[in-house]
């Protein structure tokens, strides 16, 4: 289920821009969407979400919300992704249920992962491993670091951070499950190519793997 381009949404106060993007992204092969907003206020985020969940559906492509476990439950969409500071995986199972998804950002820490996946998470995510114009700031991981949470967990492991088409592939022979994408992705002049082409190197990349 988890696996190839996950997309994350761009702040985007037009919703029907932001839906008109990120069909762009599915129609080109993005096989998840976070939908992360830290600007909007709740009555957006609420209307942005339902949104994109029908729009998914459609797809048949799951949809996660960033940092936000009740508008996951208001909206019923997929899933919720974690950060530090957002609650316990838990907490988030308790108000979801079982059959939602829950992803843990781990940053650089294979031991955050390794609790995450006791707590019952169903993802995790490590970065930044490339400079990423998001988070200016952030913590960098070895590429050393997926190899080594593929031997040590059995959840799928997603990379993210500063991730562009000429990079992905190297993630992903790393052990990446899935990349996680959003400037690269959105801030392109043709979003549906670009998705296609991260979906092709990803498709090579772990079918070279896998051989």
């Amino acid at each position: 289920m988890i696996g190839g381009l996950y997309a994350i949404t761009p702040e985007c106060a037009d919703t029907a821009r932001l839906l008109q993007m990120v069909e762009q992204a599915l129609k080109g092969g993005a096989r998840l969407v976070q939908y992360r907003s830290k600007q909007a206020d709740p009555a957006l985020r609420h209307e942005q979400a339902s949104e994109l969940l029908t729009l998914c559906q459609r797809f048949r492509v799951p949809l996660i919300v960033n940092d936000d476990v009740r508008l996951a439950d208001l909206t019923g969409a997929d899933g919720v992704h974690l950060g530090r500071g957002d609650g316990g995986v838990r907490e988030a199972r308790l108000i979801l249920g079982p059959g939602k998804i829950i992803g843990v950002s781990c940053y650089d820490d294979l031991q955050l992962a390794l609790d995450a996946e006791t707590q019952g998470a169903d993802y995790v995510a490590f970065g930044c491993f490339f400079p990423s114009p998001t988070k200016p700031g952030a913590m960098a991981a070895p590429l050393a670091l997926l190899h080594e949470a593929k031997q040590s967990l059995s959840i799928p492991v997603v990379a993210i951070g500063g991730i562009t088409p000429d990079n992905a592939g190297a993630l992903a022979e790393a052990g990446a499950d899935a990349v996680a994408v959003i400037s690269a992705l959105f801030d392109h002049g043709d979003i549906q190519a670009c998705a296609g082409r991260f979906a092709f190197i990803l498709e090579k990349s772990t079918h070279h793997t896998l051989h």
